[in-house]
């Protein structure tokens, strides 16, 4: 709990002094208005699940992303993924920027395990589950790098609230489309 606030206290500084330093140059600079709002549609690979489709709408410096995706393959063979954060985006007028965040995720998958059906048909009877699973429910702290819309994202989970499998570090890497 301790890392969370800390961490929280971090992300609000830099916040602060980013918007101190963008006011300083703002007044500087005489450049023609932008939009306050933009857009991001994508498509990444990584883990905990293989593929997902990522979509995120800001608003000046702050961006709010959601990515997911699910598959299908038949019984006990299938994942599903959900993730959603809140960002703060450093250098958001550069081609290269950076975002740190808070966000949380919902991982399932079930693939099937010839060793275990091999064993329960061997007994004629379920001793263990014909497949393999794993589950996760999280809250991390995120970081995302953008370089031409190439991006790849980090994500460190403080706090596990269900799982019976936790990876220490959770990464994405993709494209994304800005607007």
């Amino acid at each position: 709990m301790r890392h969370l606030f800390f961490a929280i206290l971090l992300l609000a500084s830099a916040c602060i002094a980013e918007n101190v330093c963008a006011k300083e140059a703002g007044a500087s600079q005489a450049q023609p208005p932008k939009t306050d709002w933009r857009f991001q549609f994508g498509i990444s690979v990584g883990s905990p699940t293989p593929l997902a489709v990522t979509a995120g709408v800001g608003y000046q410096s702050v961006i709010f992303r959601l990515q997911g995706m699910g598959w299908r393959n038949g019984t006990d063979d299938y994942w599903t993924n959900f993730r959603g954060g809140i960002a703060w985006t450093f250098l958001r007028e550069l081609p290269f920027n950076l975002d740190l965040g808070i966000g949380g995720g919902y991982a399932f998958a079930e693939a099937p395990n010839g060793y275990h059906k091999a064993l329960n048909k061997a007994n004629n009877a379920t001793y263990v589950y014909p497949y393999n699973y794993e589950e996760t429910l999280d809250l991390s702290l995120e970081a995302t790098v953008h370089f031409y819309g190439i991006f790849t994202q980090v994500s460190a989970p403080v706090c596990y609230f269900m799982g019976n499998k936790e990876p220490a570090i959770l990464w994405r890497a993709g494209y994304m489309f800005k607007i």
